[in-house]
């Protein structure tokens, strides 16, 4: 089914429209959260738990894109529960890790109420993307989107981990100074 009859089902208030999600992103929403958790049954609570945010958050929202809309949702309950682990056991490992780094370049609290400020910061990181290296711009993608590890990164590149991390560093801070002169931090 597409995106805009799964929302306009959300809009009618039609519980078919969480099978039919399930159905198309189950699987992808499972994985992200998974990815950030190492946990299957947390991740399955999770999703659960964005089916449930989403179901409250349209209406009155009508995102228009809607997988990046729901992986939003599920990456920001997944950081939450990340969070939670780690205020517990002090030390979760590479997802604390991956939080921990951008922290200081982005806003942790996610609200589905803040869709206009999320859309215009998504408008600007990816202006700020672009003016990274080809390179630069695959390493940072594979870290922050597909939550890789560095070693893995710099397996898949043939590169060294400390290239590899000497990278996400000064992306990270190029996307903060970038962020600070725009305005939004």
């Amino acid at each position: 089914m597409e995106d805009r009859k799964i929302v306009d089902l959300f809009w009618q208030r039609d519980q078919q429209a969480i099978a039919e999600t399930d159905r198309k992103y189950g699987r992808r929403c499972f994985g992200v959260s998974y990815s950030l958790l190492s946990d299957a049954q947390t991740a399955e609570e999770v999703v659960n738990d964005s089916y449930l945010a989403l179901w409250n958050s349209v209406p009155p929202q009508r995102p228009l894109h809607f997988s990046a809309y729901l992986l939003r949702i599920v990456r920001s309950i997944s950081f939450n529960r990340v969070k939670e682990r780690y205020a517990r056991k002090r030390g979760a490992g590479e997802s604390a890790l991956l939080y921990d780094e951008l922290d200081e370049c982005l806003a942790s609290d996610f609200s589905v109420e803040r869709e206009y400020e999320a859309k215009e910061l998504k408008e600007h990181i990816n202006r700020f993307l672009f003016t990274l290296s080809r390179d630069d711009r695959i390493i940072f993608a594979y870290r922050y989107w597909l939550l890789l590890p560095v070693a893995e990164i710099a397996g898949r590149l043939g590169f060294s981990e400390a290239k590899v991390k000497t990278s996400l560093h000064r992306s990270r801070k190029r996307l903060h100074d970038y962020l600070s002169k725009e305005g939004l931090i």
